[in-house]
């Protein structure tokens, strides 16, 4: 029996309504076949006209005859995909679901590797759970870009960074999209004596032949938590290692500019942190494609903060209030907010740094700061009337931290007012400035931690996408 697609919600005004479609339909058919999953779906309703049939909550059949002229219908399904999810086969050496602590809740022990998502969500995925089908759908269906975790080019190497016997033989499929032109992003995670030096340079090199298609390529540093007993040996980068990456990265941006007119390869803001070196200037990130593998952010945010202070003037208001953020925006906020106060003196402003004894102090990203780590280092600190956090602390759309602490439990503990504050440097200066309207978070470009420590995607939006 066909089970059909669930109707979640129907849109006001909508084809659907017109139609008297209702939340607890089901889709069962359109031109007389099954869907696949929601690009099945689209690909079919992309048209003239279709025929759909609808089991309604009564149980009776509905054939409905529906000129559409390529207008959505106006439907919103319970499980957003339209398909069940398919999970990593990989073991990755890298992976940071592997380094997660037992005891949380089970969405966040879910391993994606889900091309379909590369397309819905931005994770990166690795090409070992595809078929031959996957890319024909990919090609018929134009969908783009595919964001790929490459790690290295070397195929026997990807085999071990992966422990997949056919990981190696998977970068073929890049050949095929590429002469499909279907636009793609690349990822290398970087682990320190496996797949950096000659093994970067190599990549790079392979990669390039892929341009204009491959539109760029990022690398980040590998994250690693404390919870690695019995896990391959990883050990993070130094200063000097770090300045490495980034000259070998940026000589190859001064060659692929001068041929293609793109800089293509760029290093994550933490290596340049770690490095002690400048961040590059906003025209050497090519339109902030890898924004959210921590690549460019704080570049933009720096540009759109000097562009949200400029021309304003000191309204005269007086307000003591405090910022809590990861190690590694650290500095950079601290100035962020010097900037401010040096505009609006009438600001006393308080940024602690948070150290996440959670995961461990090698983690220092923002978005991996635990609610339990928030309150037991701000307890008793001068925190003024209000205490800023970044979204990306908190559950997509939701208001919980990643040990399910929720913004109320962290008000009522410090006794401090939440404001949560959107990623763009425009947002910050209005949370300094004026209070924040309460509402849901949302994560957005300035995610650090979705690059540096949780590649693949691991954790973007795999929690929505598990309830």
């Amino acid at each position: 029996m066909n089970k059909g697609h669930l109707i979640k919600s129907v849109d006001p005004g909508s084809i659907a309504e017109a139609l008297e479609l209702e939340p607890g339909d089901i889709l069962l058919t359109i031109d007389g076949e099954e869907i696949e999953d929601i690009f099945d779906y689209e690909y079919k309703i992309n048209s003239e006209s279709v025929t759909a049939v609808v089991r309604k909550t009564n149980g009776e059949e509905w054939e409905l005859d529906i000129e559409n002229d390529y207008q959505d219908l106006g439907l919103t399904f319970e499980n957003g995909l339209m398909s069940d999810y398919r999970t990593c086969r990989n073991k990755c050496i890298f992976c940071f679901i592997d380094q997660m602590p037992p005891g949380m809740r089970e969405t966040l022990y879910f391993k994606d590797d889900d091309s379909r998502l590369s397309f819905l969500q931005g994770n990166y995925i690795t090409l070992t759970n595809m078929q031959d089908r996957d890319i024909e759908r990919i090609i018929r269906f134009k969908l783009a870009p595919i964001n790929i975790s490459v790690q290295t080019m070397n195929p026997q190497l990807r085999c071990r960074m992966l422990n997949n016997r056919f990981a190696g033989e998977a970068l073929k499929k890049i050949d095929r999209l590429f002469e499909a032109g279907i636009p793609m992003n690349g990822q290398i995670v970087l682990c320190k004596g496996v797949n950096d030096k000659e093994e970067l340079e190599r990549s790079i090199r392979e990669l390039s032949a892929y341009i204009p298609c491959m539109e760029s390529v990022s690398v980040v540093p590998v994250g690693l938590s404390k919870y690695r007993d019995g896990l391959y040996p990883l050990e993070p980068f130094t200063p000097e290692e770090a300045g490495e990456v980034i000259d070998c990265i940026e000589n190859w941006q001064k060659r692929l500019f001068e041929k293609h007119g793109t800089h293509f390869i760029h290093a994550s803001d933490e290596f340049y942190i770690l490095a002690g070196r400048p961040l590059p200037e906003a025209e050497r990130y090519d339109g902030y494609l890898q924004l959210e593998n921590g690549v460019g952010m704080l570049r933009l945010m720096t540009d759109e903060i000097e562009e949200a202070l400029a021309g304003r003037e000191d309204d005269g208001e007086k307000e003591e209030l405090s910022i809590a953020t990861g190690l590694l925006a650290y500095p950079f906020i601290k100035e962020y907010v010097a900037q401010i106060c040096r505009r609006f003196p009438g600001r006393n402003v308080h940024v602690y740094p948070i150290v996440n004894q959670f995961f461990g102090e090698k983690i220092t990203v923002a978005g991996l700061i635990t609610g339990k780590d928030l309150i037991g280092q701000l307890k008793g600190r001068v925190l003024g009337n209000r205490l800023l956090l970044p979204s990306v602390m908190f559950r997509s759309g939701e208001e919980v931290f990643l040990d399910d602490v929720t913004r109320g439990q962290v008000q009522n503990a410090l006794q401090v007012r939440v404001d949560i504050v959107k990623s763009s440097g425009y947002d910050f200066v209005e949370a300094v400035l004026h209070p924040v309207k309460i509402e849901p978070p949302e994560h957005g470009k300035y995610e650090l931690a979705a690059g540096a420590d949780m590649p693949d995607g691991a954790m973007r939006g795999m929690e929505e996408k598990n309830e």
